[in-house]
């Protein structure tokens, strides 16, 4: 049994034989979370221009997609052309997915492992990226919490630079100087969050 792999826009090309099997996804890139389809071509070739699509190819072929350690026997569905078929499949995690098929096809023995297009996260399809905002909020939190633990330090520094036996300082007056300022500091924070979840 001899076999050759191509790639061609995304799906890859398998000859077992006088066959020739395309697999790919019905939708490029393959994106978690969205439906999707895994698609197989399976034409006799006849002569170097001269291909036929094969029907009933699936009859005692079965294909198999594979994630790491988890398996699943793909059901197998006829396109209205001949030699197409097609599974529905939803990936669920990013990586590569291979499609074994094993079986055979007219008395052709067929097991080949064909890995087709890896499976991307959403970001592929976001606008603007998440990703993106996402960080630039979150330094903005940061910035804005490093400001208010400055501030904290600097009135602890003021409040011990300065002479408790002074005529002129008044503690309480200092302390409810330094929370109004934390208090201030603390609804800044606030409202930034708050604006943040109302922009998104």
């Amino acid at each position: 049994m001899g076999s050759a792999f191509n790639v061609a826009y995304g799906h890859k090309t398998v000859n077992v034989e006088q066959y020739e099997i395309v697999v790919g996804w019905g939708i490029e890139p393959p994106i978690v979370g969205f439906r999707n389809s895994v698609t197989f071509e399976i034409n006799e070739v006849e002569s170097e221009n001269v291909k036929a699509g094969v029907t009933n190819a699936f009859k005692n072929l079965q294909a198999i997609a594979k994630s790491g350690g988890i398996t699943k026997t793909l059901d197998i569905n006829s396109d209205p052309r001949v030699g197409h078929y097609f599974s529905d499949i939803i990936p669920t995690k990013t990586g590569t997915i291979e499609i074994d098929l094993k079986g055979e096809i007219n008395g052709i023995a067929v097991d080949v492992s064909i890995p087709v297009e890896d499976v991307e996260n959403t970001a592929v399809l976001d606008f603007p990226p998440a990703t993106s905002s996402s960080s630039q909020d979150v330094s903005t939190l940061k910035n804005a919490m490093s400001s208010l633990q400055q501030d904290v330090s600097d009135i602890k520094s003021k409040i011990g630079d300065i002479d408790t036996g002074s005529a002129n300082f008044n503690v309480e007056s200092a302390y409810n100087f330094g929370v109004f300022g934390l208090v201030l500091g603390a609804a800044g924070v606030i409202l930034a969050i708050i604006a943040m979840i109302k922009r998104k």
